[in-house]
């Protein structure tokens, strides 16, 4: 006998929805006077924000990643800071410490930048791994512990983590428990002929480096979207069109490890964040095909012979997109 179902919940309004949607436009116009060229990368940024979710950008210097993290901070109304990871950088350059105060005879904590709305964790991979162990609480719990205390981050909290592909002497790879934790993995990715020109063109006409942007939302405003799109229906034949695409990953024989549930977990979050922000309350096929390559392939860890051989995790996804069946709803 099937269990008794629950109460129905309240699903988002087409006001809440619309009024998600068109704050969405109005962040991706404002990002896009600082970033140029990139709206795919934008939008795949701003869904994970409303998603809840934290970012790791993968690419060669100088593209616009701590450009990109900033303006969004701003546009946001959101607190910004920025580490740069360090072999020597310590877990309390992190997260703080407790400070002696000699006035009031007592020790008091005093908070580390992880403290913030937005946090840039540049170079990540150039910390020893009990640094970069630090940020795994914060990512999943959303809260510090030190010396038994547990200090809960401020809301809207969002990781977005940088590390160059090229340059490996004196790095430390992430751990894969850390690498799951984000809910995505993408690039920014050099820009073309005409959006290079372009980019000179702003700066000759700004006469100066900083982009100067407008105010569109604030923290308190952030978090109330992300609730809208906890609120945001997904049909049944969705989710189990998700669970098939993170099943054969790990039924692939060139795979040595495949998505963990968490990998589930992000295409659930983050194809309701992109249905909201294209104005929907409802999640289509098309939302998951968006978002799986960020969601996916850094979950996946293929045998050596395949890997040696040349062949991508993206080549993997694609072979089960083209393979499980799309729900027609």
């Amino acid at each position: 006998m099937a269990p008794a179902a629950g109460p129905p919940r309240a699903g988002a309004s087409p006001q809440e929805i619309q009024g998600v949607a068109n704050v969405g436009r109005q962040l991706l116009n404002e990002v896009g006077k600082a970033i140029v060229g990139k709206p795919e990368v934008m939008l795949k940024c701003l869904t994970t924000l409303m998603a809840n979710g934290h970012i790791l950008f993968e690419d060669f210097p100088g593209l616009a990643k701590t450009l990109m993290a900033n303006s969004f901070a701003q546009a946001l109304g959101c607190t910004f800071k920025r580490i740069q990871f360090t072999p020597d950088l310590l877990p309390a350059d992190i997260t703080g410490t407790y400070v002696y105060d000699e006035k009031d005879n007592e020790f008091k904590f005093r908070p580390g930048p992880i403290f913030t709305n937005i946090l840039l964790a540049d170079e990540i991979n150039r910390a020893p791994p009990k640094t970069q162990a630090a940020l795994l609480e914060a990512m999943q719990e959303r809260q510090v512990t030190i010396e038994g205390v547990t200090h809960k981050l401020p809301r809207p909290f969002l990781v977005i983590a940088t590390q160059n592909p090229i340059e490996q002497e004196g790095t430390y790879a992430l751990p894969e428990a850390q690498v799951d934790r984000f809910m995505t993995k993408m690039s920014v990715g050099y820009p073309n002929r005409v959006d290079e020109k372009e980019i000179l063109l702003r700066r000759e006409m700004r006469r100066k480096d900083n982009v100067d942007l407008d105010v569109i939302t604030n923290p308190k405003k952030v978090v109330d979207m992300q609730t809208t799109v906890e609120k945001v229906h997904i049909d049944p034949a969705i989710l189990t069109y998700i669970v098939e695409i993170v099943t054969r990953t790990r039924e692939d024989p060139r795979v040595l490890v495949g998505s963990s549930p968490r990998g589930s977990l992000a295409l659930f979050k983050m194809s309701r964040a992109h249905a909201v922000l294209a104005g929907r309350d409802y999640v289509t096929p098309d939302d998951i095909k968006f978002i799986v390559m960020i969601s996916l392939c850094h979950r996946l860890i293929l045998k050596p012979e395949p890997r040696i051989r040349g062949v991508l995790n993206e080549d993997i996804l694609k072979k089960i997109l083209a393979e499980v069946p799309v729900p027609a709803l």
